[in-house]
């Protein structure tokens, strides 16, 4: 493909209620076996493009470890390659990235040694599948300086978290709000966006001269009556996972069939890093009804609508319903778990109940040893 590809997979969310105490936002596990940003990567990989740059920063020891080797999105063979970008410093700068036009900035090297003319930006906490060629030839049918794709999501969506995008009728940007109080509408951002590379280097030199760092506020906001900034809407499956209530109810679409086929069943496939462990195993007295088990599991209680990350164990006689239970927990006899997110690690003692509403999901980080008596 013509193009580069840079990955923003450096940001925290409050939002997520002590979920990214331990990882970035883009490291989280979706439907068991998964993390977020395998959905970016494929699409990627699936769209031909060959040299990827991932910008991490905050708790970026899982999403590294993850991105060990390229080899799980075919990444590079013989050209391009799957680059790890992070705070670097240097003689001239001793600064973290201070926003996401200065994480660009701060390896703008990378921009300039490429010789693709186009760049494809997205961010890593999006849950989604997109051929990106399709956006870059509306980019080029356009003439436009950039295109940003967006997507009509539901009202009852929390619209206010987003940058709300208001066009014309023929696709050019007239409006971008970031983030407002009260939304003109249910238009938004999806985070991905495509420049040509020239531009994207000067434009980032610009800011930075400024001191500018917000690529959304400094590049796309303040060059808005200037550039010619088109909008590209995409139709299908896209939610974003920065708040607790989004990443379970992205969890939750999992179990249902249509959302599993289509990510995959359907071509293309979403690829993500293997480990080598044993199937799940259901003990003789286990039930499962409507859940993801992934591989690595033990169960011997009773597991409703709920998602199993890698290696959980299940006791005797535990009753878990629509909840997530992430990588190597633990859970003791005689435990019931309803309406939560245990954090991955954990012991859930026996004869103990944790119990969450369903519109308010709790999440269980005890920090248990154990092996305690």
């Amino acid at each position: 493909m013509r193009a580069v590809g840079i990955v923003l997979a450096g940001g925290n969310s409050k939002k997520m209620n002590g979920l990214v105490n331990k990882r970035a936002v883009s490291a989280m596990p979706i439907a068991g076996s998964y993390r977020c940003i395998d959905f970016v990567l494929s699409n990627m990989s699936n769209s031909h493009i060959n040299k990827i740059a991932v910008i991490t920063q905050y708790n970026a020891r899982s999403l590294n470890e993850h991105l060990n080797s390229s080899k799980w999105w075919d990444f590079g063979r013989k050209q391009g390659g799957l680059y790890l970008l992070t705070p670097t410093i240097t003689p001239d700068n001793g600064n973290w990235y201070r926003g996401t036009a200065d994480s660009i900035g701060q390896n703008i090297d990378f921009l300039k040694a490429s010789h693709e003319p186009y760049v494809v930006i997205a961010s890593g906490d999006c849950v989604y599948k997109m051929d990106y060629n399709e956006v870059l030839e509306a980019h080029i049918n356009k003439q436009a300086d950039i295109t940003i794709v967006t997507k009509d999501i539901e009202d009852t969506d929390d619209i206010s978290r987003f940058g709300i995008v208001e066009t014309d009728d023929d696709g050019r940007v007239v409006s971008f709000e970031e983030k407002p109080i009260r939304p003109k509408n249910n238009t938004v951002s999806t985070g991905v966006y495509v420049i040509r590379r020239r531009l994207l280097i000067e434009l980032i030199e610009n800011a930075m001269e400024e001191e500018r760092y917000d690529f959304v506020k400094d590049i796309i906001i303040r060059y808005k009556d200037v550039k010619k900034i088109y909008a590209y809407k995409m139709d299908s499956y896209w939610r974003n996972i920065a708040t607790a209530e989004a990443y379970y109810e992205t969890n939750m679409s999992f179990l249902e069939k249509d959302t599993r086929d289509y990510f995959f069943k359907q071509y293309p496939d979403i690829s993500s890093k293997i480990e080598d462990l044993p199937p799940a195993k259901y003990n003789p007295g286990s039930t499962v009804k409507n859940s993801l088990v992934s591989s690595g599991c033990i169960i011997n209680g009773t597991v409703t609508d709920s998602i199993l990350c890698k290696e959980v164990y299940i006791g005797n006689n535990c009753t878990i319903k629509n909840s997530i239970l992430l990588t190597d927990v633990y859970v003791n006899d005689n435990v019931h778990i309803e309406n939560c997110i245990i954090e991955a690690r954990e012991t859930i003692k026996a004869n103990t109940s944790y119990i969450g509403d369903p519109d308010n999901i709790k999440i269980v980080a005890e920090n248990n040893d154990r092996y305690e008596v």
